[in-house]
């Protein structure tokens, strides 16, 4: 079971890494139908095919590259989905009381959820609310899978520390920043706001009097979302806001990796050095997307490394919790 959830914890990643690929490419709507791609189960390939393609979707003629993305994303997730499934039936049929079933039927949930997501991104043409919707749920089946693997893990938390509770709190708080953070990147993403400032550390011009919340956060009525439907002071009011998270998220996790360093227990000072890592390079990713005009490699990394810090944080919270039990017990 544990090899089975590594496994599966892995292709987790993998699916947030071609995701992101697929997203960044442009390629969410390479097939223009779902589950399959022009009603085939593989991109048509052949003169006749790609010709029949065509006349059924003459919006959306056959991008091979584009398509084969969208696809290969998809196969991988479908894995994901099986192997999941098999978590699920083998935690029913074993009942382990380190893993209660309750965790794998709402990871079962979550996965039909972020199927329905995936349909929907293609079917409402790129609605920002479910793109971001199937970003985040990639997100959470992550931090699912991660639980139930620290669950079944061997005991590597033997401290006992006097302050776990306070810090457990901290930490919790700031799984919540972070999470906020991760879906301001995606809103900002989604909508194609990623480069609607070009100068760092500010935006360009008065910046300040175009800022538009409502504006940034509804949703217009549109035909496709491709390429974004807000004007510019919306775009750029998401990626103003987006940066000022990051500010708050990088001040707080920073304070919790300080913390971390200076407590007595080499388990939580190895965390913090890995938080304050992680948490450094994300931002300087952050800062190349804007400086280096977004490209693909760097912004596919900030997801991939997004995906990191926030299996960190659940790291600690689960250890930091396991020590309060243990002062407490």
């Amino acid at each position: 079971m544990r090899k089975l959830i590594f496994c599966s914890l892995m292709l987790a990643i993998l699916v947030i890494v071609l995701g992101a690929y697929t997203r960044l490419t442009d390629a969410g709507l390479g097939c223009p139908d779902w589950p399959g791609c022009y009603g085939e189960l593989f991109v048509p390939s052949t003169a006749d095919k790609v010709n029949a393609a065509n006349s059924a979707f003459p919006h959306r003629p056959v991008e091979a590259s584009k398509a084969w993305s969208e696809m290969i994303h998809r196969y991988f997730a479908g894995a994901l989905g099986l192997m999941i499934f098999a978590i699920a039936a083998w935690a029913a049929i074993r009942r382990d009381a380190r893993m209660p079933l309750g965790l794998p039927l709402f990871l079962c949930a979550l996965v039909i959820f972020q199927a329905a997501l995936g349909m929907w991104t293609v079917t409402l043409n790129l609605l920002p609310v479910v793109v971001m919707g199937h970003l985040l749920g990639g997100f959470g089946v992550l931090t699912c899978l991660f639980v139930l693997y620290l669950r079944l893990s061997p005991n590597m938390c033997r401290d006992k520390l006097k302050s776990a509770k306070r810090m457990l709190g901290f930490a919790f708080v700031g799984m919540i920043i972070l999470g906020c953070q991760i879906a301001l990147g995606g809103w900002t993403s989604a909508n194609y706001a990623a480069l609607a400032c070009t100068n760092f550390p500010v935006c360009e011009g008065q910046w300040w009097t175009q800022i538009d919340v409502p504006s940034a956060y509804s949703v217009p009525h549109a035909e496709n979302y491709e390429f974004g439907v807000h004007d510019y002071p919306a775009r750029m009011t998401m990626h103003i806001i987006h940066r000022a998270g990051a500010l708050v998220t990088f001040a707080y996790l920073l304070t919790l990796g300080i913390w971390l360093l200076r407590v007595q227990s080499k388990l939580m000072n190895t965390a913090g050095v890995a938080l304050i890592t992680v948490l450094s390079a994300q931002v300087g990713l952050g800062i190349s997307n804007v400086v280096m005009s977004l490209p693909l490699t760097i912004a596919v990394a900030h997801n991939f490394v997004a995906a990191m810090l926030l299996l960190i944080m659940v790291w600690i919270t689960f250890n930091l919790s396991m020590m309060q039990r243990r002062a407490n017990g």
